[in-house]
């Protein structure tokens, strides 16, 4: 088999994948459409992650022990991971990111299933405390969480990313999802021309 059979069955191997996912996701789009839980509004986001990363960043874990800082966050789940009853995800907001903690005892057995069952790529509101976490990184312990957007297609691998220039330039749109880089160039740009 020469390396362009071999490219293109790898291609379309790929393709049928991202369309086996994104039907997953639109089941699951589906069954939030049929109990009514798709798309709410209520949630009001009120503090940005990079403003809470810089106003908080001298203070120690201890400090955050002794003072309670509810915060309210909003953005777009990049990473995931789901350790039983206890889970933590980092979102993406316009300013940066922020990472999320979940527990069980906090949301409860019911949204704690609904939450397990969240994409990357997913946008989500969080409300909760802040504190830091043993390496050090501040983090909101979440007391809720509510899925506002279901995100049906899936974003590009973490450490794969768009590494190629013309599908960086063709989907731009991914590209500034995934490269805080990119977003900078873009706002900079825009202030200089503005």
């Amino acid at each position: 088999m020469s390396e362009d059979n071999q490219n293109q069955d790898g291609q379309e191997t790929e393709q049928q994948d991202e369309n086996q996912l994104i039907a997953l996701r639109r089941e699951k789009l589906a069954e939030m459409r049929s109990t009514g839980t798709a798309f709410p509004n209520e949630f009001k986001r009120e503090h940005y992650a990079t403003d809470l990363q810089n106003e908080y960043v001298d203070q120690e874990k201890p400090w955050f022990n002794d003072n309670e800082i509810r915060v309210s966050v909003a953005g777009r789940i990049m990473l995931k991971r789901v350790m039983g009853k206890a889970s933590f995800i980092t979102i993406s907001d316009t300013s940066g990111r922020i990472q999320v903690y979940a527990q069980i005892k906090l949301l409860g057995d019911d949204v704690y299933e609904d939450f397990k069952t969240w994409d990357s790529g997913d946008i989500v509101g969080v409300e909760g405390i802040l504190f830091r976490t043993q390496t050090g990184e501040l983090t909101v312990k979440a007391d809720k969480v509510q899925l506002l957007t279901k995100s049906l297609r899936p974003l590009p691998e973490k450490f794969h990313g768009l590494s190629d220039q013309e599908q960086r330039y063709r989907q731009r749109y991914l590209d500034l999802i995934m490269s805080d880089e990119t977003r900078d160039t873009f706002k900079m740009r825009s202030k200089i021309v503005s």
